[in-house]
C-alpha cells in the first residue's frame, strides 16, 4: 500500500464529504477511492471514517489522523520543491483563479506578459465568479472583488472598483438623466441579477446608506448582456466600473449618479501564505500586483 496515497485520498474524502466527490476530485474511480480508504483502515486497525447514507465524516481517531496527513504531505511537498530546486529558481505549476469578465479583460493581457517572462512556470488559469475555496480546489493564487472575511490566508491589495449606474445618450436624451437616486422611479431599468436586486438598488448618503425601489424592465444573469442592453437604450444598468469601462470610453454609456455611489470595493490576490513562500508564488504576485493595480487605476 502506497501511504502517501492514501493519505491523499482519505484527505479529498474527508475535505469532499463523501467517496464519490473525492472520486471526480481525484478523477480516479469510486472502486479504487473506496478500497484505498478500507486498506488505510485495515493497516491502522482503525475506523477512520462514520459511514451514513448522505456522507462521510471522520471518527475522533480520524480527525487527528487526517490533521497528521495534512502536516505530513504538505512538508513532503516542501522537501520535493527544494529538491527540484523550485526555491532556487522560478519555475513549475501554479493553478490562479479569478472572476470572470475581470479575468479575461486584465488578468490574461498580463498573465500572457508573465508567461514570456517565465518560461518555466505553468499556469492553470480557471475564471468563475464563485468564491471557491483555495486549498480544497487545490488553488495557488485568487483574483478576489469585495471585503475579504477573517481567515488565515494572506492578501495583497491591488486597487478598487465602483459600482456604477449608466445609461445610452440616447437613453438619457429622451428619458433624462436622473440627479438623485429617488429619480429612478422614473425610470426603466436593465438589472445584472448576479450583483444587484431586481427590485432595488443600495446607494450612500454621507455616512449612511440608503435602498431605492426600481422597475427593472429587463433581468439578466450577465454584465456583458446587461451592457449591450443599456447601449440599445432599454433602461439604466448598475454594473461594476472594469465591466462597463470599454463601453464608457467609447461613448455608447455614460455614467450618472455618481456622487451616490456605495463605498468602492477592493481587488485582492489571495494565497494561503505558505511558508517558505515558493519561488513561483513570489514571482507571480510580485510581477502581477503592480501591473493588475496600474491597469485598475486607469479605469
Amino acid at each position: 500500500m502506497d501511504r502517501f496515497e492514501a493519505m491523499s485520498i482519505l484527505i479529498a474524502v474527508v475535505d469532499g464529504g463523501s467517496l464519490s466527490a473525492a472520486s471526480r476530485r481525484l478523477d480516479m474511480p469510486l472502486a479504487t477511492v473506496s478500497r484505498k480508504v478500507r486498506e488505510l483502515e485495515s493497516h491502522l486497525k482503525t475506523r477512520l471514517l462514520h459511514r451514513t447514507t448522505r456522507q462521510l465524516s471522520p471518527t475522533e481517531a480520524g480527525e487527528s489522523y487526517v490533521a497528521s496527513c495534512r502536516r505530513i504531505l504538505e512538508e513532503l511537498g516542501e522537501v520535493e520543491r527544494a529538491a527540484t530546486g523550485e526555491y532556487a529558481a522560478p519555475r513549475g505549476s501554479l493553478v490562479v483563479t479569478a472572476p470572470v469578465v475581470f479575468g479575461r479583460l486584465h488578468v490574461v493581457p498580463v498573465l500572457a506578459d508573465f508567461l514570456g517572462r517565465y518560461p518555466e512556470i505553468d499556469v492553470r488559469l480557471f475564471l468563475t465568479d464563485r468564491n471557491i475555496n483555495l486549498p480544497e480546489e487545490h488553488i495557488d493564487v485568487a483574483v478576489r472583488i469585495g471585503q475579504l472575511p477573517d481567515s488565515t490566508q494572506v492578501a495583497r491589495r491591488v486597487g478598487e472598483i465602483r459600482l456604477v449606474v449608466c445609461g445610452s445618450p440616447a437613453y438619457l436624451a429622451s428619458s433624462g438623466t436622473p440627479a438623485v437616486p429617488e429619480d429612478l422611479a422614473l425610470h426603466s431599468c436593465v438589472n445584472f441579477d448576479g450583483l444587484t436586486s431586481p427590485r432595488t438598488w443600495r446607494f450612500s448618503a454621507g455616512k449612511s446608506e440608503h435602498q431605492v425601489p426600481i422597475h427593472a424592465r429587463l433581468t439578466t444573469n450577465t454584465a456583458e448582456a446587461a451592457i449591450d442592453a443599456a447601449a440599445l437604450n432599454v433602461g439604466l444598468t448598475r454594473v461594476l466600473s472594469y465591466q462597463v469601462a470599454s463601453a464608457v470610453r467609447d461613448g455608447r454609456l455614460h455614467i450618472v449618479l455618481d456622487r451616490f455611489e456605495p463605498p468602492a470595493m477592493p481587488i485582492h490576490l489571495v494565497h494561503a501564505g505558505q511558508a517558505p513562500l515558493p519561488l513561483k508564488l513570489r514571482a507571480f504576485l510580485d510581477f502581477m500586483s503592480p501591473r493588475i493595480e496600474a491597469r485598475i487605476a486607469s479605469i
